[in-house]
C-alpha cells in the first residue's frame, strides 16, 4: 500500500496504525462516534491535532 500511495494511487484507507498513516497518507481525516472531527495534513495532524478527542487519541497511540 505504501508503495501504491508512492505511485500516486488514489485511496481511503481505515486504520489505527499511525505509523502507517503518517507515512503514507496526503490528508487525515479523524473520526469518532460516527462523525469527523478533524481534517488536516499528516504533519499537521499529527505534530498539532486540534480536537481533544484526537489528542487523546495520538497521546495513547504513539506513547506505547
Amino acid at each position: 500500500m505504501a508503495q501504491l500511495a508512492k505511485e500516486g494511487m488514489t485511496m481511503i484507507v481505515v486504520t489505527h496504525e499511525m505509523g502507517f498513516a503518517r507515512r503514507a497518507a496526503d490528508r487525515v481525516i479523524f473520526m469518532a462516534d460516527g462523525e469527523i472531527l478533524e481534517q488536516a495534513e499528516p504533519e499537521e495532524f499529527f505534530t498539532n491535532p486540534k480536537s481533544d478527542r484526537a489528542k487523546d487519541f495520538l497521546g495513547k497511540i504513539l506513547t506505547h
